[in-house]
């Protein structure tokens, strides 16, 4: 007797313990189902919102939820662990990989595109050419008047905008163009992408810098023209620009290696588990997803690209 009672003492202890330990949460999304949130650089909005429609369209039980930030935050966002996919024009620094990896994450990450940054400038501005070094001395402050393209040009100061100080724009600019020389007193920020395109094109004399896939007119299947709100310059590796030597940001150029404001972008993650986020990143580097990145004037990363090379005859 003593001992049937011993064992339901016990039973009850035990379903007691059972009641009060709480459940580890189980994941249930899969590479097609299921929620995950997502960080983007704002100056690739255009692409992920149609990557994000396409993708939810295919795959009617997933939801992504895209945080559009800058791209200083959105590392941020990665490494602190509240966050777990970035899409970024960087990849991991060493120090950023091998933290992650203490965390006990696998950080992972993929070329998605190579991508181009657009000179804009008000469409009332005769100018169409400019040349690399001309740029730099720009930035620097080192030129500081329209004068320097044409003596009788009345627009006065070149007043040059970005989209936010924390931007993928401003880094690549600085550090891939500068040499991480600091920029002149003539280099402002508008917050948004949308801003830098309202502001120069009301703006005679200001130079906005802003990625491609802001300016390209999506209604234009050859992706071979620009919205009609600012006019897109044309830069030229050599000193002395001219219509030979000049080209315009089109992924033909960018693939050429002629376009020289190029950089590439990559999907991130440190997500242990993959399913849903594994999912979106198979589908931007898959077919589908890189034919919506070459709509936007970018370069497929994943996908080859057939150039065709078209002589008039007179």
């Amino acid at each position: 007797m003593k001992g049937i009672r011993l064992y339901i003492i016990i039973f009850i202890l035990l379903s007691f313990t059972g009641c009060n330990r709480k459940a580890k949460p189980m994941r249930t999304d899969t590479p097609t189902s299921g929620v995950a949130s997502i960080v983007c650089d704002n100056c690739f909005a255009p692409i992920i919102d149609e990557e994000i429609d396409v993708f939810q369209k295919l795959n009617v039980n997933a939801k992504v939820n895209p945080v559009y930030t800058n791209e200083v935050d959105a590392m941020n966002l990665l490494l602190k662990d509240s966050i777990r996919l970035v899409i970024a024009a960087r990849n991991l620094t060493s120090a950023e990989y091998n933290y992650l990896k203490s965390k006990k994450l696998r950080p992972r990450s993929q070329k998605i595109s190579v991508d181009g940054i657009a000179v804009i400038v008000n469409k009332q501005n005769k100018n169409a050419f400019i040349s690399l070094s001309t740029l730099k001395k720009i930035f620097s402050g080192e030129i500081t008047d329209w004068k320097i393209f044409n003596t009788r040009s009345n627009l006065g100061e070149i007043r040059i905008v970005f989209d936010n100080p924390n931007s993928s724009t401003v880094r690549y600019i600085r550090d891939s163009i500068c040499g991480g020389r600091p920029f002149g007193q003539n280099v402002k920020s508008q917050k948004t992408n949308q801003a830098v395109i309202d502001f120069v094109s009301r703006t005679p004399n200001a130079m906005g810098i802003i990625d491609v896939n802001w300016v390209l007119d999506k209604k234009d299947s050859t992706n071979l023209s620009f919205i009609d709100k600012v006019k897109v310059m044309s830069v030229s590796k050599s000193d002395n620009a001219d219509a030979d030597n000049s080209y315009l940001p089109y992924a033909a150029y960018m693939v050429l290696h002629e376009y020289p404001l190029c950089r590439d972008i990559y999907i991130i993650t440190s997500d242990v588990f993959g399913g849903l986020q594994s999912g979106i990143i198979d589908f931007i580097a898959g077919n589908q997803g890189q034919r919506i990145i070459l709509k936007f004037g970018l370069v497929p990363a994943t996908r080859p690209m057939r150039l065709v090379s078209v002589k008039n005859d007179f």
